[in-house]
Protein backbone atom coordinates (compact mmCIF):
# COMPACT_ATOMS: atom_id res chain seq x y z
CA UNK A 1 0.00 0.00 0.00
CA UNK A 2 2.98 2.32 -0.47
CA UNK A 3 1.84 5.84 -1.29
CA UNK A 4 2.86 8.02 -4.20
CA UNK A 5 5.82 10.33 -3.70
CA UNK A 6 3.52 13.32 -3.20
CA UNK A 7 1.35 11.77 -0.48
CA UNK A 8 2.14 12.77 3.07
CA UNK A 9 1.60 10.26 5.86
CA UNK A 10 0.19 10.93 9.34
CA UNK A 11 -0.05 8.74 12.43
CA UNK A 12 -2.77 9.91 14.84
CA UNK A 13 -2.77 8.40 18.32
CA UNK A 14 -6.17 8.18 19.95
CA UNK A 15 -7.51 8.47 16.43
CA UNK A 16 -10.55 6.25 16.79
CA UNK A 17 -12.84 8.70 18.60
CA UNK A 18 -13.48 12.25 19.81
CA UNK A 19 -10.95 14.87 18.75
CA UNK A 20 -8.67 12.18 17.35
CA UNK A 21 -11.30 10.94 14.91
CA UNK A 22 -12.00 14.48 13.73
CA UNK A 23 -8.27 14.97 13.15
CA UNK A 24 -8.09 11.72 11.18
CA UNK A 25 -11.04 12.70 9.00
CA UNK A 26 -9.66 16.19 8.36
CA UNK A 27 -6.17 14.99 7.45
CA UNK A 28 -7.64 12.35 5.15
CA UNK A 29 -9.66 15.06 3.39
CA UNK A 30 -6.45 17.06 3.03
CA UNK A 31 -4.90 14.14 1.17
CA UNK A 32 -2.89 12.47 3.92
CA UNK A 33 -2.59 8.71 4.18
CA UNK A 34 -3.52 8.14 7.81
CA UNK A 35 -2.73 5.52 10.45
CA UNK A 36 -5.65 5.48 12.90
CA UNK A 37 -4.30 4.46 16.28
CA UNK A 38 -6.53 2.95 18.95
CA UNK A 39 -5.91 1.64 22.45
CA UNK A 40 -9.03 -0.42 23.12
CA UNK A 41 -11.60 -0.01 20.37
CA UNK A 42 -10.36 -1.73 17.23
CA UNK A 43 -13.87 -1.88 15.78
CA UNK A 44 -14.29 1.88 15.86
CA UNK A 45 -10.86 2.40 14.29
CA UNK A 46 -11.59 -0.10 11.51
CA UNK A 47 -14.93 1.60 10.83
CA UNK A 48 -13.14 4.93 10.38
CA UNK A 49 -10.59 3.31 8.08
CA UNK A 50 -13.41 1.85 5.96
CA UNK A 51 -15.10 5.26 5.72
CA UNK A 52 -11.87 6.90 4.56
CA UNK A 53 -11.30 4.17 1.98
CA UNK A 54 -14.88 4.52 0.73
CA UNK A 55 -14.22 8.24 0.19
CA UNK A 56 -11.13 7.46 -1.88
CA UNK A 57 -8.52 7.94 0.84
CA UNK A 58 -5.85 5.72 2.34
CA UNK A 59 -5.88 4.54 5.95
CA UNK A 60 -4.93 1.67 8.22
CA UNK A 61 -5.67 0.92 11.88
CA UNK A 62 -2.83 0.39 14.36
CA UNK A 63 -3.22 -0.49 18.03
CA UNK A 64 -1.27 -0.24 21.26
CA UNK A 65 -0.89 1.43 24.63
CA UNK A 66 0.83 4.78 23.98
CA UNK A 67 2.94 4.33 27.12
CA UNK A 68 4.27 0.96 25.90
CA UNK A 69 7.33 1.64 23.80
CA UNK A 70 7.29 -1.84 22.23
CA UNK A 71 3.64 -1.64 21.18
CA UNK A 72 4.07 1.86 19.79
CA UNK A 73 7.24 0.91 17.93
CA UNK A 74 5.12 -1.74 16.20
CA UNK A 75 2.48 0.89 15.35
CA UNK A 76 5.13 3.16 13.83
CA UNK A 77 6.63 0.21 11.94
CA UNK A 78 3.23 -0.83 10.55
CA UNK A 79 2.58 2.74 9.39
CA UNK A 80 5.94 3.03 7.65
CA UNK A 81 5.57 -0.38 6.02
CA UNK A 82 2.09 0.46 4.74
CA UNK A 83 2.83 3.93 3.40
CA UNK A 84 6.60 4.19 2.98
CA UNK A 85 7.35 6.55 5.88
CA UNK A 86 5.83 9.03 8.33
CA UNK A 87 5.64 12.80 7.93
CA UNK A 88 3.31 13.89 10.73
CA UNK A 89 2.58 12.48 14.18
CA UNK A 90 -0.45 13.81 16.06
CA UNK A 91 -0.60 12.64 19.65
CA UNK A 92 -4.21 13.17 20.78
CA UNK A 93 -4.31 10.17 23.14
CA UNK A 94 -4.91 11.13 26.76
CA UNK A 95 -7.05 10.49 29.81
CA UNK A 96 -8.58 12.88 32.35
CA UNK A 97 -9.66 12.23 35.92
CA UNK A 98 -10.97 15.06 38.09
CA UNK A 99 -10.58 15.30 41.85
CA UNK A 100 -9.47 17.78 44.50
CA UNK A 101 -5.81 17.35 45.39
CA UNK A 102 -6.74 16.43 48.96
CA UNK A 103 -8.74 13.39 47.94
CA UNK A 104 -7.21 12.19 44.66
CA UNK A 105 -6.50 8.47 44.58
CA UNK A 106 -2.77 8.25 43.84
CA UNK A 107 -3.32 5.17 41.68
CA UNK A 108 -5.50 7.37 39.45
CA UNK A 109 -2.73 9.96 39.41
CA UNK A 110 -0.20 7.35 38.32
CA UNK A 111 -2.51 5.98 35.62
CA UNK A 112 -3.22 9.42 34.19
CA UNK A 113 0.40 10.47 34.22
CA UNK A 114 1.43 7.17 32.62
CA UNK A 115 -0.75 7.91 29.60
CA UNK A 116 -0.40 11.68 29.42
CA UNK A 117 3.29 12.09 30.28
CA UNK A 118 5.00 8.77 29.58
CA UNK A 119 2.72 8.15 26.59
CA UNK A 120 3.51 11.53 25.08
CA UNK A 121 7.21 10.97 25.73
CA UNK A 122 7.18 7.51 24.11
CA UNK A 123 5.35 8.76 21.02
CA UNK A 124 7.55 11.87 20.79
CA UNK A 125 10.70 9.78 21.09
CA UNK A 126 9.61 7.49 18.26
CA UNK A 127 8.55 10.50 16.19
CA UNK A 128 11.92 12.18 16.73
CA UNK A 129 13.64 9.16 15.24
CA UNK A 130 11.22 8.39 12.42
CA UNK A 131 9.41 11.50 11.15
CA UNK A 132 10.84 12.53 7.81
CA UNK A 133 12.56 15.88 7.40
CA UNK A 134 10.03 18.60 6.69
CA UNK A 135 7.42 16.95 8.90
CA UNK A 136 5.57 17.87 12.06
CA UNK A 137 4.92 16.56 15.56
CA UNK A 138 1.77 17.80 17.27
CA UNK A 139 1.11 16.99 20.91
CA UNK A 140 -1.97 17.76 22.98
CA UNK A 141 -2.07 20.04 26.00
CA UNK A 142 -5.03 21.86 27.60
CA UNK A 143 -6.23 25.43 28.05
CA UNK A 144 -7.46 24.60 31.55
CA UNK A 145 -3.89 25.22 32.77
CA UNK A 146 -4.56 28.94 32.35
CA UNK A 147 -7.67 29.12 34.54
CA UNK A 148 -6.65 26.79 37.40
CA UNK A 149 -10.07 25.20 37.87
CA UNK A 150 -10.49 23.22 41.10
CA UNK A 151 -10.36 19.49 40.51
CA UNK A 152 -8.06 19.72 37.50
CA UNK A 153 -4.68 19.79 39.27
CA UNK A 154 -3.45 16.32 38.32
CA UNK A 155 -4.65 16.60 34.75
CA UNK A 156 -3.20 20.06 34.16
CA UNK A 157 0.07 19.02 35.80
CA UNK A 158 0.37 16.19 33.29
CA UNK A 159 -0.32 18.59 30.43
CA UNK A 160 2.22 21.08 31.77
CA UNK A 161 4.77 18.32 31.30
CA UNK A 162 3.59 17.94 27.69
CA UNK A 163 4.22 21.65 27.12
CA UNK A 164 7.78 21.38 28.43
CA UNK A 165 8.54 18.26 26.40
CA UNK A 166 7.17 19.87 23.25
CA UNK A 167 9.26 23.02 23.50
CA UNK A 168 12.46 21.10 24.19
CA UNK A 169 11.91 18.62 21.34
CA UNK A 170 11.43 21.49 18.88
CA UNK A 171 14.95 22.65 19.68
CA UNK A 172 16.44 19.17 19.70
CA UNK A 173 15.23 18.60 16.13
CA UNK A 174 16.97 21.72 14.86
CA UNK A 175 18.27 21.42 11.31
CA UNK A 176 15.66 18.91 10.11
CA UNK A 177 12.83 21.33 9.25
CA UNK A 178 10.48 19.47 11.63
CA UNK A 179 8.04 21.60 13.61
CA UNK A 180 6.97 20.50 17.08
CA UNK A 181 3.97 22.15 18.70
CA UNK A 182 1.20 21.43 21.17
CA UNK A 183 -2.48 22.24 20.72
CA UNK A 184 -4.23 23.28 23.95
CA UNK A 185 -8.01 22.97 23.52
CA UNK A 186 -10.50 24.64 25.77
CA UNK A 187 -13.67 22.73 26.73
CA UNK A 188 -14.71 20.60 23.75
CA UNK A 189 -17.94 18.65 23.45
CA UNK A 190 -16.48 15.14 23.56
CA UNK A 191 -17.25 12.22 25.88
CA UNK A 192 -13.97 12.88 27.70
CA UNK A 193 -15.20 16.36 28.66
CA UNK A 194 -18.93 15.73 29.09
CA UNK A 195 -18.70 12.58 31.21
CA UNK A 196 -19.84 13.21 34.78
CA UNK A 197 -20.75 16.87 34.32
CA UNK A 198 -24.24 18.26 34.93
CA UNK A 199 -25.93 20.75 32.59
CA UNK A 200 -25.15 23.71 34.84
CA UNK A 201 -21.43 22.93 34.83
CA UNK A 202 -21.39 22.44 31.07
CA UNK A 203 -23.20 25.74 30.47
CA UNK A 204 -20.89 27.59 32.86
CA UNK A 205 -17.80 26.29 31.10
CA UNK A 206 -19.27 27.02 27.67
CA UNK A 207 -19.65 30.65 28.75
CA UNK A 208 -16.02 30.99 29.85
CA UNK A 209 -15.14 32.21 26.37
CA UNK A 210 -16.65 35.20 24.50
CA UNK A 211 -18.11 32.96 21.80
CA UNK A 212 -20.33 31.39 24.49
CA UNK A 213 -20.16 27.81 23.29
CA UNK A 214 -18.16 24.65 23.71
CA UNK A 215 -15.61 23.84 21.07
CA UNK A 216 -16.23 21.01 18.64
CA UNK A 217 -13.78 18.31 17.56
CA UNK A 218 -13.77 19.92 14.11
CA UNK A 219 -12.64 23.23 15.63
CA UNK A 220 -9.56 21.50 17.00
CA UNK A 221 -8.95 19.45 13.87
CA UNK A 222 -8.77 22.72 11.92
CA UNK A 223 -5.85 23.87 14.08
CA UNK A 224 -4.09 20.52 13.75
CA UNK A 225 -4.49 20.58 9.97
CA UNK A 226 -2.88 24.03 9.86
CA UNK A 227 0.10 22.88 11.95
CA UNK A 228 0.41 19.64 9.98
CA UNK A 229 0.14 21.24 6.57
CA UNK A 230 0.83 24.78 5.40
CA UNK A 231 2.18 26.17 8.67
CA UNK A 232 5.98 26.07 8.79
CA UNK A 233 6.77 29.11 10.92
CA UNK A 234 5.05 28.18 14.18
CA UNK A 235 7.43 25.96 16.12
CA UNK A 236 8.02 25.11 19.77
CA UNK A 237 4.69 26.68 20.75
CA UNK A 238 1.55 25.85 22.69
CA UNK A 239 -1.37 26.95 20.52
CA UNK A 240 -4.46 27.76 22.58
CA UNK A 241 -7.63 26.78 20.72
CA UNK A 242 -10.34 27.83 23.13
CA UNK A 243 -12.54 30.56 21.66
CA UNK A 244 -10.85 33.21 23.78
CA UNK A 245 -11.08 31.58 27.21
CA UNK A 246 -8.75 33.27 29.68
Amino acid sequence: MTTTNNTRVALVTGGSGGIGAAVVERLARDGFAVAVHYAGNAERAEKLVAEIAAAGGQAIAVGGDVADEVAMAEAFKATSEAFGGIDVVVNTAGIMALSPIASLDLDVLDRMHRTNIRGTFVVSQLAANQVRDGGAVINFSTSVKKVALPGYAAYTASKGAVDALTMVLAKELAGRDITVNAVAPGPVATPLFLDGKDEETIERMANMNPLHRLGTPDDIAEVVAFLAGPCRWINGQVVYANGGMV
